[in-house]
């Protein structure tokens, strides 16, 4: 049995509704928090009625969900899908490192990292929100000390370097770029943030080839 051309219609029609709620929701939501959301607003910003922005979302927090998951597709389409074509070790992890900085650069969200501004906003509050929150951020930073581990596999890094040690150095580079560049709006934070970066993975590779000289 073959679906009605109308259901289709109205199918699509529903998808790409709930498709530009979520694109205002994440970018308001970056800016001014997940608490910051309701059916109200949106209906207000995107001129529609609030039943019909209720029927996507029955709950306040299934619309919270449903923007942290939004936000998640554009960081994937954004860092990790360009940076995944690079080969995997230290070209992929500073593909990482640079998309990220990049995408707060560009301003892809108007206030900046949507997943650092949820984690401050949501690192004291308990619930599914918070949990959904934890485990993107968490996922985000093993995938980063997967490359490490690779590079170190690859002998493109020292077996010395502790990975999370490594990782949480690199990581801290990036939020004080996007801190620095959302509070004073200082576009030189990025170019910092890259010279620290080359500069901690270089020690890295400069200790490995130390060891073999001492050998």
């Amino acid at each position: 049995m073959t679906t009605a051309p109308t259901v289709l219609y109205q199918r699509s029609r529903a998808v790409k509704t709930r498709a530009e709620i979520l694109k205002r929701a994440v970018d308001i939501a970056s800016a001014e928090g997940l608490e910051g959301l309701s059916i109200g607003r949106l209906a207000s910003e995107l001129e529609m009625s609030k039943t019909g922005v209720f029927a996507h979302f029955g709950s306040k927090e299934e619309l919270q969900l449903a923007t942290v998951n939004a936000a998640k597709e554009i960081f994937l389409a954004e860092i990790v899908a360009p940076a995944l074509k690079h080969p995997p070790g230290i070209s992929r992890l500073c593909a990482f490192l640079d998309g990220w900085l990049s995408y707060v650069e560009r301003i892809v969200f108007r206030g900046g990292c949507f997943f650092a501004a949820a984690s401050a906003e949501f690192d004291s509050r308990p619930g599914v929100v918070r949990d959904e929150i934890v485990e993107l951020t968490r996922a985000w930073v093993t995938a980063l000390e997967a490359e490490v581990r690779k590079a170190q596999k690859l002998k493109q890094l020292s077996r010395r370097a502790c990975p999370r040690q490594l990782v949480f150095e690199l990581h801290a580079f990036v939020q004080e770029a996007n801190w620095a560049f959302k509070l004073f709006d200082e576009r030189v934070a990025f170019a910092r943030a890259k010279a620290a970066i080359t500069d901690r993975i270089a020690r890295e590779t400069i200790a490995k080839r130390e060891t073999r000289r001492q050998k």
